[in-house]
């Protein structure tokens, strides 16, 4: 069969890579079209090289089309997947620094408080320009697997405003599944599991084993772990204070609610430096910057490398490839998919964007009811849900009183600042991100008159109760796997950086 595959954001070497691997593994795959597209030319040839060298050394003869016009790349798709990042890392920079001068002090800042609500200002105002040409050019019933984040927000936008449809995925899931059954000292494929709640604060709300819940024993389970009653501590507390498993690493889900970052002298009581998704000040900035700087230093090494065999045993977890396996082939494939919910989960609100069990067939996505979360999970989505509505709506309306209500909403900015506080803080960052915000001109024009005129509100050189510095190219040339290994990872969703 043939149909074609549209990568947007495609410079991003390990997401990129390995879903085509994913892909390219399903034996009808090999003769479909595939096309990369990315504005930052030199990233987009290096990994067009580096992906055509993997299906020319596994017997395939699929000619990528890579163009920085992503135009030219979305012609007759069937299947965009999108990774973008808009505004690159200086953007990213921006949305972990500025909010640290007003003590708002994150790990992550992509899917929620200050710097998931600018970063979703920038994606879904290019999003659904995006989208545009996605309707003019691609084929009549594409679909667009969205992995950019904040996922929520951009999904909910997409689906709203865009006009084509859009699923949002995100493996966080899967990676909680691996956890639950290794405190159990069982196999992933061993235990059954329903999760549902909206992305990054998901909640296992049922886990079993050969019929027997396990539901109940995992607080025990998770407490006597050597490593997660060390690395996972937040995640633990909110299990132990609201019954349920959620989904999200320690250091995104600490910065979601309002409890575990808002005195700098209690953070460090919260986290574990050993990784940066335990929980370190801007650690996946860091991790960003370091893969970046690795991977433009380092591509010669990984051409002399083997290339990735397309092998089932060797294909990972992402959803996107058995998604479209599953719509091709019919093969049925279950998982957890970010959809519009329209009663799926009956006390969160119809418009809002949830991750729930979903199943795909050559019949479509299919959305089985979940019913009522349990009242405290549903509580702490709700909050969230409140703050990404009025983000979607700022972003897409260009309205910054909306904006700035959804920073006073915000969990975590919320018990850090004060209006005044929050006011200002989003002038600054609404000044320093200009160059994404098109929809915002009137609204940074005055906000940069407030900045000009003096009598600001004090801030203060603050580098978070946890920041650690980006290690030199020397210093991760100490351990190369260790350092390819962050270049693959923190790699998703490169990146739309100024024009």
């Amino acid at each position: 069969m043939s149909f074609k595959v549209t990568f947007i954001g495609a410079g991003s070497i390990g997401f990129t890579r390995g879903i085509l691997r994913d892909l390219l593994t399903v034996p009808e795959f090999n003769e479909i079209e595939v096309a990369f597209t990315d504005i930052n030319q030199h990233n987009l040839d290096m990994v067009t090289e580096l992906c055509q060298r993997d299906i020319r050394e596994n017997g395939l003869s699929i000619q990528i089309q890579s163009s920085t016009d992503r135009k030219v790349a979305l012609k007759d798709a069937k299947y965009v997947i999108c990774t973008i990042r808009v505004g690159g890392l200086e953007g990213f920079a921006t949305d972990v620094d500025i909010p640290l001068k007003y003590g708002v002090d994150q790990c992550v800042g992509d899917t929620l408080c200050a710097g998931g609500i600018m970063y979703g200002q920038r994606g879904i105002a290019e999003m659904l320009e995006i989208c545009k040409d996605i309707r003019e050019l691609s084929a009549p019933d594409v679909l667009l697997l969205n992995y950019s984040n904040p996922m929520a927000m951009i999904t909910w936008a997409c689906n709203k405003y865009s006009g084509v449809r859009t699923i949002g995925l995100c493996h966080g899931v899967q990676h909680g599944h691996h956890q639950i059954a290794e405190v159990y000292g069982l196999e992933k494929q061993d235990v059954d599991i329903v999760c549902a709640g909206i992305n990054h604060q998901t909640w296992y709300i049922q886990a079993s084993h050969e019929g027997k819940d396990l539901t109940a024993g995992l607080l025990e389970a998770f407490e006597k772990h050597p490593e997660y009653s060390r690395t996972e501590k937040v995640r633990i507390d909110m299990l132990r204070r609201f019954g349920y498993y959620s989904t999200e690493s320690n250091g995104h889900l600490s910065e979601y609610v309002p409890w575990y970052r808002k005195r700098p002298d209690e953070i460090l009581d919260w986290i574990d430096l050993g990784s940066w998704i335990n929980g370190e000040t801007g650690g996946y900035l860091r991790v960003c910057t370091e893969g970046r700087n690795w991977f433009e230093t380092d591509f010669p090494n990984w051409m002399k490398e083997d290339p990735l065999e397309y092998k089932a045993e060797n294909r990972g977890e992402e959803h996107g490839s058995y998604i479209i396996e599953g719509l091709e082939t019919g093969r049925v494939y279950r998982g957890h998919f970010n959809v519009v919910n329209n009663g799926v989960i009956s006390n969160l609100p119809d418009d809002a964007i949830i991750e729930a069990p979903g199943y795909v067939d050559r019949n479509g996505i299919s959305m089985p009811h979940v019913g009522e979360l349990p009242l405290g999970p549903a509580a702490v989505c709700n909050v969230s849900i409140s703050v990404q509505r009025l983000a979607v709506e700022a972003a897409v309306h260009g309205d910054d009183k909306l904006l700035r209500q959804a920073f006073m909403m915000d969990p975590l900015v919320g018990a850090v600042c004060n209006p005044k506080e929050i006011w200002q803080m989003v002038d600054e960052m609404l000044v320093a991100q200009e160059a994404w915000l098109p929809q915002y001109g009137a609204a940074i024009a005055e906000a940069r008159q407030r900045l000009a005129a003096g009598d600001l509100i004090p801030t203060r050189a603050y580098e978070g109760a946890a920041r650690l510095k980006v290690k030199t190219i020397e210093e991760m040339q100490l351990d190369r796997e260790a350092a390819n290994k962050n270049a693959g990872e923190s790699d998703k969703g490169k990146e739309r950086e100024k024009e």
